[in-house]
């Protein structure tokens, strides 16, 4: 099972994005993605392929469960 954590692209430049998720950066494709990118869009990242482009709202939600669940793991 794999878990894909919401990516913000924060550059684009042609079919490559720079991604950041939680401060840690890294590049990635676009070639797979159905829909075009946007700066600002949440994307899920698979073997450095963007493979989904997320609703804005839901890839927040999702990060702030994480640093949720980060935060309980951490207090253990």
């Amino acid at each position: 099972m794999c878990i894909a954590v919401p990516s913000k692209i924060i550059a684009i430049n042609e079919l490559t994005a720079t991604i950041d998720v939680q401060g840690a950066r890294r590049r990635v494709s676009l070639m797979l993605l159905p829909v075009p990118a946007e700066l600002g869009d949440y994307v899920l990242v698979h073997a450095g392929f963007a493979i989904q482009k997320l609703d804005p709202e839901a890839g927040r939600e999702t990060l702030e469960l994480f640093r949720q669940m980060a935060s309980l793991a951490e207090s253990r």
